[in-house]
């Protein structure tokens, strides 16, 4: 087991660690139960810049504080008020740029994921897409602010390379109002990955 090192999520390019995140192991312990898989597919946001992010024009609220922390730590925020996504902040403090974690390959826990979701079996939509996924994981907005080297939360590296060929990048999920930012090629999945979300 190796923990990816805090200063992984230090690198500048948010839209670098987006794809080097495929192919990471991220794990949960809540109340004692160990879940996690191995990350198919994630978005990157580019901060100030990105009309699709949170902190577009490095506007701070309540809600994107955590964005603003120095990389390595979870940004949880609540989707339509029921949805709890998780993001990987990234950067140096004050440069609010995260990478969202869309989906998951579940390798550990499945009876917990399952009971969490309140399904019968393993398949895609187990762990596919954020909600999906942070559920599957047991994931709330506790885990806010938490770092990737806590007990609760932690992405492991198990020299899993995917290369650059075997990357697809597409535009982002649910972001028409970000204008000339609507199409940026964010959004990366592990090709011939049966864990990914379905392209839309």
């Amino acid at each position: 087991m190796k923990i990816l090192p805090l200063n992984f999520y230090l690198n500048k390019d948010v839209i670098d660690v987006g794809q080097k995140l495929l192919g990471k192991y991220l794990f949960t312990k809540i109340d004692g139960v160990l879940t996690g898989g191995m990350i198919t597919e994630t978005e990157s946001y580019k901060g100030i810049e990105d009309k699709a992010c949170h902190a577009y024009m490095g506007k701070k609220t309540n809600r994107n504080e955590t964005m603003f922390e120095v990389g390595g730590v979870a940004y949880v925020y609540l989707c339509y008020g029921m949805h709890s996504l998780l993001n990987v902040v990234t950067n140096q403090k004050e440069v609010p740029e995260a990478v969202l974690i869309r989906a998951i390959e579940p390798i550990v826990g499945l009876d917990e994921m399952l009971k969490r979701r309140n399904k019968l079996k393993v398949e895609r939509t187990l762990t596919s897409g954020p909600g999906s996924l942070s559920k599957a994981l047991g994931i709330t907005k506790k885990i806010n602010g938490k770092s990737f080297e806590s007990k609760n939360i932690w992405i492991e590296d198990r020299e899993v390379e995917i290369s650059e060929k075997d990357i697809i990048c597409s535009k982002r999920v649910g972001i028409d109002y970000a204008e000339e930012y609507v199409n940026k090629p964010w959004r990366f999945r592990i090709k011939n990955s049966k864990w990914t979300s379905v392209a839309k």
